[in-house]
């Protein structure tokens, strides 16, 4: 017969991991949200239902029409823009409820993710679950989020006046933002889970991180031209691959005047760009797969590098496959999920492969 003897520390160690566990379920559920919030945009985008509501109401806002009058008040509203008189004119008010409701439902979304991530954020930090280091932090994202709404109505305000959409520089701002606070969250849930990765023992640790942030950078840019080509709604054209209409290279691409101007205004160019930024750099990424796989990193590591390789593989193809149905929502959508999986491929590797600080301060605050 044995018998358990109490341990304070072990008491208090079993409340600090409960405590971990809490704030890295939190970090990730925002960031699974943001990650849905992306398709519905997407899917939004697509549908061409963002410039359905025609106001900023952050609070009010979140309720939709209740009755026919609510219903024709807000359709007028929408009459009254350029996307109406020159592209929807004669819409039926179903017709506008069905965008109507993709707006809405992404605003909605945002607002959940607002109080989904102050919600516990106040909580644990009245509880004495955060520490110094991660409070900053979470202001930080928070302030992000803020900033990402009013770049959401930035966005819309582009639209409302002198044109029949949004702007297309705001529109990738807008989307921009989105992998950036996805990142921010998924970087800082890592730290929270794992503030020890096993990595960057092996030598060739900082040489793969180097050809990561260059990978990272890589999928920026080309992010940045996807959303280009979405705003100019030029995935519609040269709908073949890899030529375009027969050619490597249309001579349409140069039609404007400066020849930077095409690379950010001329369809043409801007779906150029963004076919062969995203293959060169998938190449880039398969070259760092090849890499890490011949390094002596850990086995998690490499495992992160197949995956990684795998993905911008499926990535590339979802793309060739956008263009190849003439944009259909469902897979069009599901390749702009598939360039934040890139980036959460790309952040772990990097999270797997840095070096440490000793005696860091922890991310968790002691439990009482």
């Amino acid at each position: 017969m044995t018998t358990e003897t109490y341990s304070p520390a072990a008491a208090i160690g079993g409340k600090a991991q409960a405590a971990t566990r809490a704030v890295a379920a939190w970090l990730l559920c925002c960031a699974a949200m943001v990650f849905a919030m992306a398709i519905i945009g997407a899917i939004t985008r697509l549908t061409e239902s963002g410039l359905s509501i025609t106001e900023w109401k952050p609070i009010t806002g979140a309720i939709p029409p209740l009755n026919e009058a609510q219903w024709m008040a807000e359709f007028e509203k929408y009459r009254q823009i350029p996307e109406y008189q020159y592209v929807n004119r004669g819409m039926s008010l179903e017709e506008f409820k069905q965008i109507f409701f993709w707006e809405w439902f992404h605003r909605l979304w945002g607002r959940l993710i607002g109080l989904v991530f102050l919600i516990p954020f106040v909580w644990f930090w009245a509880t004495g679950r955060l520490s110094k280091r991660m409070v900053p932090r979470a202001l930080g994202l928070l302030l992000l989020g803020g900033a990402q709404g009013f770049m959401g109505w930035f966005m819309v305000m582009s639209g409302l006046v002198d044109r029949t959409d949004v702007s297309h520089y705001r529109l990738a701002a807008h989307l921009g933002l989105a992998f950036v606070i996805f990142g921010a969250l998924l970087w800082v849930a890592l730290d929270v889970l794992d503030p020890r990765p096993g990595s960057h023992r092996a030598r060739e640790a900082v040489g793969l991180r180097k050809h990561l942030w260059f990978a990272l950078a890589m999928v920026a840019v080309t992010v940045v031209w996807g959303a280009f080509v979405a705003g100019l709604d030029a995935g519609f054209a040269y709908n073949s691959w890899p030529l375009m209409d027969g050619r490597i290279a249309p001579p349409e691409m140069w039609n404007l005047s400066p020849v930077m101007a095409n690379f950010v205004e001329n369809t043409a160019t801007v779906q150029f760009a963004h076919r062969w930024l995203a293959v060169a750099t998938a190449l880039v990424v398969w070259a760092y797969a090849f890499r890490a796989l011949k390094s002596g990193i850990d086995p998690r590591g490499k495992m992160l590098a197949l995956g990684l390789a795998g993905m911008i593989l499926l990535q590339v193809a979802m793309g060739i496959a956008t263009l190849l149905s003439f944009v259909w929502i469902p897979v069009a959508a599901a390749h702009q999920g598939g360039a934040l999986v890139v980036v959460a491929l790309i952040l772990w590797s990097l999270h797997e492969l840095k070096v440490p600080t000793e005696g860091r301060v922890a991310y968790v605050g002691a439990t009482s």
